[in-house]
This record gives structure tokens, sequence and C-alpha cells, in this order.
């Protein structure tokens, strides 16, 4: 079994991924490249394949090589904000109850979008926002690098290793093992490579992260995987 890290006694932290792990924007995330991806002419499947696994600039690097990458990222920061003006998209299942029942300055956002966007998404869907919120503006290295979970922690006053963090997504679960954090996966069908425990789902975590936070050594439910 892979081991937690953590000391006991310690105050708890959470560290909650956003795109896919609080917010369901899977759909609006492909509306997105779709749209951008036939301005250029591009596959749209292949395009939002590549996006999925690395941030933007990457990507145009990689499918659009001899465009100016600048007006590229103008042209998606475009269609990303009028979708979070427009677009349909709702919080998962869980999230309001997990997040208003944590306590201010015991949790905080890492996400690789931008703080605008969060903050318009969570307004529309109801849930509420901490006081930490490391965006993609807010480092030089994003996911999955450490350094956006380690700067959460930090501005939390937290130690890595009384850190949880929750993601959806391989680039995270990277940053935040690399950070020296226990994660917990939510969200898909398989664990992610690496998770300490998986759930199929947020609602099914939410006791378990509460559990954690409260320094309570959380049951293993049969609707959560160990990782061994």
């Amino acid at each position: 079994m892979i081991s937690e890290p953590g000391r006991s006694g310690a105050m708890r932290y959470v560290l909650f991924d956003v795109d896919g792990t609080l917010i369901d924007a899977v759909e609006n995330q492909r509306l997105v490249w779709r749209t951008w991806a036939e301005r250029y002419g591009l596959d749209p499947e292949e395009v939002h394949g590549v996006a999925l696994r690395t941030r933007p600039m990457e990507t145009f690097a990689q499918v659009a090589p001899d465009r100016d990458a600048q007006k590229c990222l103008a042209e998606l920061h475009e269609l990303e904000d009028e979708d979070v003006r427009t677009g349909s998209y709702q919080a998962f299942d869980g999230a309001s109850e997990l997040l208003n029942a944590l306590r201010p300055g015991a949790w905080a956002l890492v996400t690789s979008n931008y703080e605008h966007r969060v903050r318009g998404r969570f307004a529309r869907t109801g849930l509420p926002v901490p006081e930490v919120l490391v965006d993609a503006a807010a480092v030089e290295e994003g996911k999955p690098s450490p350094v956006p979970y380690l700067q959460a922690a930090a501005r939390l006053g937290a130690r890595p290793e009384d850190c949880l963090v929750i993601e959806d997504a391989p680039s995270g679960v990277r940053s935040s093992l690399r950070a020296g954090m226990t994660v917990w996966g939510v969200n898909t069908p398989e664990a992610v490579d690496g998770v300490h425990r998986h759930f199929d789902t947020l609602h099914e975590a939410v006791r378990d992260i509460l559990a954690f936070v409260s320094g309570v050594h959380p049951h293993r439910p049969e609707d959560s995987t160990t990782v061994q």
C-alpha cells in the first residue's frame, strides 16, 4: 500500500483542483477547443486530445506551430471568457456541502485556469471561494510542476505533508505528489496513477475529506479504493 504523508496531531489542509474536480466543465472545455480548432481548420478531436495533456501554449506549439501563439491564446481566452458568461455547467454533487463545511483558512483552490473565470463559475454555481486561490497567473511553472501546490501550502501556512490534494487529472496528481502531499482522486472511472486513494465521485469522498481535516482517521468505505 502507498503510504500517505501526514503528522499525527498536526493541523490538516485540503487543496482542490477545480475543473473536473469541483466544477463539471468537461463539455465546456471540449466546445471551447472545438470552436477554436474550427477557426484554424484543425481537427477538433485531435486538438482537444492534445489540450487535455498540455498547457495552451504547448498545445499551440504542437497543433499549430506555424501560427502566432499569442494570437491563438488571445482567441482562446475570448472563447473561455464567453463560456463563463453563457456556458451551461454545474458543480459536482457534494461540492457545495463539502466546501461550506470546511473551516476558512483550511483549504485552497489550485487551478490551471484563471482566477476571474473560477470566480465567475463559482458565483454561478453558488460555491464559496476560499482565501487562497493559486491560478495560472500566479506561477511560472504550472502542473505537473509541484510549484502551484507548494505555493498554495505556503500561503496557507501549511506543511506539504499536512495537505490533502483532491484531483482528477494526471498532471495535477503528479504535481501534488512531487510536492510531497497526500493525493486522493475523484470523478474518474479508474484511479489515476499515483493517487493514495480513489473515489468514483466527489460526493463519495466528502465524508472522508472532512474526517481528514478534523484529524480523524478516515474509514475505508466500499465506494473508495486504497491504491496498492
